[in-house]
């Protein structure tokens, strides 16, 4: 499971370095004149502009469906509560399946910047960047709530850990102790 989580990594230092590479390459290209840049260059910037998209596409696939089923522990067909798991925290079960979609929606609003997509017609760039700052905070509040709801669920059903743990205090009081004491 280690090595697996290990590749989740891997996938997503590939996909940074794939897109730092061709920010590179595209700063490098705006800044030569026509005469000093020639079709060559344009292929090469188009190569990279594809492996950025695609790596970064596949690196979000592999933490969106690791974020779902290895962090949460949601998306079990035979669970006694189909698509999640047996134990839930949370009484509405709609709840789960907001936070799955939110999840993927949250993770795609990174993807903007890979494809290039640096202004709306609404927003400034900067306020753009913003935007997809906070949704990722956001984001990553989610999926700390199910993460940890996860774990504890877990070490709870392995006895790691108790739902509630009695406390070591004696609240009863004797009178005879009270009167000896003045």
């Amino acid at each position: 499971m280690h090595g697996l989580n290990g590749l989740k990594y891997i996938s997503t230092m590939v996909a940074l370095s794939m897109r730092t590479i061709d920010q590179f390459y595209s700063d490098v290209a705006a800044n030569k004149t026509t005469t000093e840049f020639n079709v060559s260059n344009t292929k090469g910037l188009i190569v990279w502009k594809i492996l950025a998209a695609s790596s970064s596409g596949i690196a979000t696939v592999v933490n969106t469906y690791w974020d779902i089923v290895i962090d949460w522990g949601l998306l079990r067909r035979n669970s006694k509560n189909p698509w999640l798991r047996d134990k839930l925290s949370v009484p509405y079960k709609s709840v789960y399946f907001l936070a799955m979609v939110l999840n993927v929606i949250l993770r795609l609003a990174w993807m903007q910047s890979v494809l290039g997509i640096k202004e709306a017609p609404f927003l400034h760039t900067s306020a753009l960047t913003a935007v997809v700052a906070c949704l990722e905070i956001l984001r990553r509040g989610i999926w700390n709530f199910f993460r940890l709801e996860n774990e504890h669920l877990n070490n709870v059903g392995n006895y790691r850990a108790f739902k509630s743990v009695p406390l070591p205090f004696n609240y009863q009081i004797d009178d005879d102790e009270d009167s000896s004491d003045t």
